[in-house]
Order: structure tokens, then C-alpha cells, then sequence
């Protein structure tokens, strides 16, 4: 990747508050996340979710998180909230996200013992718009706020990739000199708790990513 042309794309995941939503789109984020994952301690309701969504900014994506949800749920989100873009978590194939024609990210899970192989990876989600490699175990939620071993990231990927897990201000420096990501996803790294964003995290985090990507540049 030329990274004079490109720059590193930010998401915030698991927004639960519309302040919180407005502060991503004044921080110039490029995408925010709703969570309608089981289990997770940011899932939303659709209406939830869609009265929020009066508060994105223009140009920013609205992502749309499920694992292992029905058909009907995700429809349902889809009609409520108007994403733009969808990402699985759990054991979805590819013939069931690509089915609702919209674009998606497909969650790696690497806090497992696997190697992830790249081929392999694309060949089973050949429509995958990307993915994001993420530090929870197979079959278990992300946002545990671990980070997983960045050199175990699959080489000869040939599709964008976010990195997601454990990601913080504190070391989204790092993280992006190490692995020139096409995007970094965080929750928990810049939240006070569980779905409650802290604005000064956020702000912190931003400028981090900003100046790896100076720093890239240099």
C-alpha cells in the first residue's frame, strides 16, 4: 500500500449515546458503529439505533454489527436504521452476508491458536468488501479490550483490513506502524464504561492515528 495515498480510516464501535455519535463526526471519524450483537453490553434496539442516527454527521458511514443473527433481525435493522455498511461476527457465510446487497466486513477471530491463512480467508468470503481481524476467541463476542499479537496479522491479503482489539490512544501508534492497516475499529479503548464513550479518549485517539500517519508520510 502507498501510504502517501491513503490514510488510516477510523470506526467507533458500540455507540450507545447521540452525544457521543456528534463528537465522532466533529472528530472527523469515518465511520460509527450500532451493535445488535446477543450478549453484548452495547447492543441497541433498532429504534435506539435509528434515533440516534439523526445525530451522524455527513460522509460517515453507519455500520451495522451482528453476530449470528436471524435473517428477519438483520432486515429489521436494515429498515430501521439505514446502514451503509454491514459487519459479521460470528459463523455467517458468505452466501448470507453478501444477501442483503450491501457491503460488509467479516470478522476474523484471532485469539485463538489458528493461523489464518490469507487464500483461504478470500476464497470464503470472496465478497467481502474487507475484514476486520479482531483479538476475541472463536465463537466469542469482540470488545474484551485485549489486544492480540499483530504479527500474527495473515500476509498476501489482498482486500482492505481493519484492526480491531485492544486498540487504545495509547498504542494505536504502534499498532498502525506496525501493521499499515487500511482502518483501525475501537470501543472499549476509548470508552469511561461498557457503551458510554469518553470524549476525551476519543479526541486522544484520533490525534494518535493522525500522527502515525504523518509519521508514515515522513
Amino acid at each position: 500500500m502507498n501510504r502517501t495515498l491513503y490514510r488510516t480510516r477510523i470506526k467507533f464501535c458500540g455507540m450507545t449515546r447521540a452525544g457521543d455519535v456528534r463528537l465522532a463526526g466533529e472528530l472527523g471519524v469515518d465511520a460509527v458503529g450500532f451493535v445488535f450483537a446477543a450478549g453484548s453490553p452495547r447492543r441497541l434496539a433498532p429504534a435506539e439505533a435509528r434515533a440516534m442516527r439523526q445525530a451522524i454527521a455527513p460522509m460517515v458511514d453507519v455500520v451495522a454489527l451482528f453476530r449470528d443473527n436471524s435473517r428477519e433481525e438483520v432486515r429489521e435493522v436494515l429498515r430501521a436504521v439505514r446502514p451503509t455498511l454491514l459487519q459479521f461476527h460470528g459463523e455467517e457465510e458468505d452466501a448470507f452476508c453478501r444477501s442483503f446487497n450491501l457491503p460488509y466486513l467479516k470478522a476474523v477471530p484471532m485469539g485463538g491458536r489458528e493461523e489464518i491463512n490469507a487464500r483461504t480467508l478470500q476464497l470464503q468470503y470472496p465478497n467481502a468488501a474487507g475484514f476486520l481481524f479482531d483479538s476475541h476467541a472463536p465463537g466469542e463476542g469482540g470488545g474484551t479490550g485485549q489486544a492480540f499479537d499483530w504479527s500474527r496479522l495473515p500476509t498476501g491479503l489482498h482486500r482492505p483490513f481493519l484492526l480491531a482489539g485492544g486498540i487504545k490512544a495509547e498504542n494505536v501508534f504502534d499498532a498502525i506502524i506496525a501493521t499499515l492497516p487500511w482502518g483501525v475499529d475501537v470501543s472499549s479503548g476509548i470508552e469511561a464504561e461498557p457503551g458510554i464513550k469518553d470524549g476525551n479518549k476519543m479526541r486522544r485517539f484520533v490525534e494518535e492515528v493522525r500522527r502515525a500517519d504523518c509519521h508514515e508520510l515522513s
